[in-house]
């Protein structure tokens, strides 16, 4: 991928990284554990993002 990219894929980009993190522990406290995985959780080898 080129180093300039637009502004819209640029944010595209940076809200998957922004969404692609583990569910935080104050939550799993919060729900006694039934909150534990994140299921939009992607793998940068395996799935892909939507363009």
């Amino acid at each position: 991928m080129s180093t300039t990219k637009p502004l819209g894929r640029k944010l595209r980009l940076l809200a998957a990284v922004k969404s692609n993190r583990r569910v935080p522990a104050w939550v799993m406290q919060r729900t006694a554990r039934r909150v534990t995985r994140q299921p939009k959780r992607r793998s940068w080898r395996r799935g892909h993002m939507d363009k």
